[in-house]
């Protein structure tokens, strides 16, 4: 029954990522289409992200009374629909009223979904579940391109995704039973000591208590460590998501690139962020998630590094992309997955409801920055954003480390 509840998870995740490229994939349609300017993609995109945070900041509070399965099937039924009455929105206002439970639904299944499979299962399913977000990233535009090709237009595309997960809500509902109660399986964490030498590892198990209160935004912050991982994932989501919105603009706009030269090799970042997660999954085997997140930091470093080295290009920034996708891969499974070891399975709910609200936050607000720094001043400064914001990820790892570890000693 573990492996058949697995199997059902993987399927949400694919679920999860199917409709996260439709708007941009099809908004070149619907604009014309419901008469308004191109920038209004805009407005639904924050819509979307604003109802994401909301239910990430009440993912604790909604699964201690309702339970991991429940949440996710209630909040995949939200999202079906919500796809549904986009397919027949018949103007910009309704979508944007659409777009609240869109967002609500979306930010539900990733919070409880990563907190059950971090205190349920090995880290290698955690970032091969992640793997199968991209996939599903892939898959949505493609069942896109297959409706406008089919003269059902966007509308169509949006109601072959909702028939999709159609499916899925009807066998999560079905799978209700095997979500119950199950002792957490215990998770290790290496702590560095200052105290002894390098090579002198500690490790801690703590387990869920019965019942417990929710911790709330407060409890979460007041956490030793905690403001660190929550700003680590603001400036994860600040380099994944800059360089997916804006790396075909770099390479066009301040290297020269033919537009459609640049869109395709923009995608393979993409492809190495999924790529990154297939092998991540299979090192986890024989690495732990500490070592694993800071090999994706150099390895983003790495890529970041030829972006910015004016070699022979395009091969190198091409070369650079996929690097940093690569080593983007297995930074954020792996935190999210180290999360109950550090913080405790009793806290590890609110501590993840609070993460992906932070890395939704950084979505939202750090890709239109640099747009506005690349209107202002130069696009060239693209590579320099994301080596800011790595750094600062880095630093802020290594004190989160550092925290826990006199947080264990003590």
């Amino acid at each position: 029954m573990t492996n058949l509840l697995l199997a059902i998870i993987y399927l949400a995740f694919i679920s999860l990522g199917l409709p996260d490229p439709l708007l941009g994939a099809a908004w070149p349609t619907m604009a014309p289409d419901l008469g308004v300017p191109l920038s209004w993609a805009g407005g639904i995109s924050m819509v979307i992200s604003a109802g994401t945070i909301i239910s990430a900041l009440l993912s604790d509070r909604l699964t201690l009374r309702l339970g991991t399965g429940r949440v996710t099937a209630y909040s995949v039924l939200l999202t079906m629909l919500a796809l549904l009455g986009f397919s027949f929105a018949p103007n910009y206002w309704v979508l944007l009223l659409i777009a609240i439970p869109y967002g609500l639904g979306a930010g539900g299944v990733d919070a409880a979904l990563n907190n059950y499979v971090a205190l349920h299962y090995a880290s290698r399913h955690m970032s091969w579940l992640h793997a199968m977000w991209g996939l599903g990233t892939l898959i949505g535009p493609n069942i896109l391109s297959f409706a406008l090709s089919r003269q059902m237009g966007w509308r169509g595309g949006y109601r072959s995704i909702s028939i999709l997960q159609l499916v899925l809500v009807v066998i999560l509902f079905a799978s209700l039973p095997l979500w119950k109660p199950r002792p957490v399986t215990p998770q290790k964490v290496e702590v560095d000591s200052t105290a002894e030498s390098a090579s002198t590892k500690k490790t801690q198990t703590k387990q869920t208590p019965a019942s417990r209160k929710p911790l709330g935004i407060r409890g979460v912050l007041a956490i030793d460590g905690a403001p660190e991982i929550l700003l680590m994932f603001f400036c994860y989501c600040t380099i994944e998501q800059t360089a997916m919105l804006w790396g075909s603009s770099y390479m066009h706009t301040g290297l020269g690139i033919n537009a459609t030269q640049a869109a395709q090799w923009a995608a393979l970042f993409t492809f190495g962020i999924t790529a990154g997660r297939v092998l991540s999954g299979f090192a986890t085997m024989r690495l732990s998630d500490p070592t694993l997140i800071r090999v994706g930091e150099a390895v983003i470093g790495t890529g970041l590094l030829l972006l910015i080295v004016p070699l022979a290009r395009p091969a190198t920034t091409v070369a650079g992309l996929i690097l940093v996708g690569l080593g983007c891969g297995p930074v954020y499974p792996c935190v999210i997955h180290s999360t109950p070891s550090y913080f405790g399975a009793d806290k590890s709910q609110a501590v993840i409801g609070m993460q992906m609200a932070f890395a939704y936050t950084g979505s939202l607000l750090m890709p239109p920055l640099f747009g506005l720094i690349a209107q202002g001043w130069t696009i060239m400064f693209f590579p320099w954003y994301l080596l800011i914001a790595l750094v600062v990820m880095a630093v802020l790892f290594e004190r989160l480390r550092a925290k826990r570890a006199d947080a264990i000693a003590a």
